[in-house]
């Protein structure tokens, strides 16, 4: 009779101990995989990979891209912005939707009701006549006033369902050019291929839904995307609601993810005592901090009012304030350690963080963002560096003021 033997396993022995305390999986990996994590996490968007985003810096650069993707388009455009006013550029882009629409394409336009308001009625006309769908978000005529403050401030165009371009620019001449002088602001957008169309797809499908009944048809393909570069893109859309949001938690993630560098440009600065506490935090960890803001051709000098009140403090705390020259400064950007960046149209100021629809691109690139550092380098070139001493020894009207905005700062 064979008898059966029972195996018993021998647990493996324990490696000798060093004395050492084990490593924590985040320590091992890098600053630009700690970031996305803890934005997927916590905002609780997956980034997608295989993205391709190319920066576009100012008007001519920036028109031309959209026009051109848009007289290319086959199937689908859908596009969103917070301005369209008058001039050549706006009659250029009502052509070129029309022309795609006369073709067969379908084409959706979707307007904010007061950023909007000043477009030409001709231009309306002829989209509308050429069979483009025009909807308004949030009319002020018809809303009450709780809902009219809170505006859809997202730039978006999506073409085809596999390009897409966001960031700052609105469709007016003041963007036109290369920001040669103060009648062509300076701004950033980017063209985006890859799985990461979809997410700002869906900014788009977000607000369209709240504004007209057709949401999708049968000219919607709902392609699969291939793989298109090698950027990391993180879409989070942000949205009019009380408590915490989405884009509230993408700048403080990024602010306290930083170990060497961050660097800032908004259009409109002026955050609540919350955020300027948690900028003065990251300089205090000795990290370079520097705020690239609109100088003396600042189109909200009210808005601008509401951030000097904090320059003192900021600077301060050992923050870098520049003021840029030439023009309107109306770039949405921030880096992050030469690996992270952050771009598209939100400011860092209450209105955006806490009453408009936004959208936001993260993208963990280190090419992108290098990119986007030395156009910061030019701007900084361009700008005037405030000095601590000379900033506290400002007039008592400047002061006063700063101190005349405080009750509306929560709307600026």
């Amino acid at each position: 009779m064979t008898v059966q033997h029972e195996t018993i396993p021998v647990p493996a022995q324990a490696a000798p101990d060093s004395g050492r305390e084990p490593v924590p999986e985040q320590a091992v990996a890098g600053p630009s995989q700690r970031i996305r994590r803890r934005l997927e996490r916590l905002i609780g968007i997956a980034a997608t990979e295989g993205n391709a985003v190319v920066p576009l810096v100012n008007g001519d650069r920036i028109f031309g891209a959209m026009l051109e993707s848009i007289r290319a388009a086959r199937h689908t455009i859908d596009m969103m912005t917070f301005v369209y006013w008058k001039g050549e550029v706006a009659r250029d882009f009502a052509r070129a939707l029309a022309d795609r629409s006369r073709a067969g394409v379908r084409v959706r336009l979707l307007l904010d009701g007061f950023g909007s308001r000043l477009i030409e009625k001709d231009l309306l006309r002829e989209m509308d006549q050429a069979g483009v769908t025009v909807a308004w978000f949030r009319r002020p005529l018809y809303l009450s006033p709780l809902k009219q403050n809170h505006r859809c401030h997202r730039k978006v165009l999506v073409v085809d369902e596999r390009e897409a371009f966001t960031g700052g620019v609105g469709i007016a001449e003041e963007w036109c050019g290369d920001a040669r002088d103060e009648h062509e602001w300076r701004d950033t957008h980017v063209k985006v291929s890859g799985p990461a169309v979809d997410g700002i797809a869906a900014a788009f499908a977000q607000n369209w839904a709240e504004c007209h009944d057709e949401l999708f048809d049968e000219r919607d393909r709902f392609v699969e995307h291939q793989p298109q570069g090698d950027a990391v893109v993180q879409v989070v859309r942000g949205s009019a609601s009380f408590g915490w949001q989405d884009m509230q938690t993408l700048l403080r993630v990024v602010l306290e993810s930083a170990e060497q560098r961050v660097r800032m440009a908004t259009a409109y600065f002026a955050p609540d005592d919350f955020f300027i506490d948690l900028i003065c935090a990251t300089a205090a960890r000795g990290v370079e901090v520097e705020i690239l803001l609109p100088g003396r051709f600042t189109d909200k000098r009210v808005c601008q009012l509401a951030g000097q009140r904090y320059y003192e403090r900021l600077l301060a705390c050992g923050v870098r304030i520049h003021q840029y020259q030439p023009t309107m400064m109306h770039a949405k950007i921030v880096t992050v350690d030469g690996v992270a960046a952050l771009i598209g149209s939100t400011n860092l100021n209450r209105r955006s963080l806490d009453h408009d629809e936004e959208v936001m691109l993260a993208v963990l690139d280190a090419e992108f963002t290098q990119s986007l550092d030395r156009d910061y380098d030019e701007d900084v070139r361009r700008s005037t560096l405030m000095e601590e001493g000379r900033w506290k020894r400002r007039s008592v009207a400047q002061r006063a003021r700063e101190i005349g905005v405080v009750p509306i700062r929560r709307f600026l």
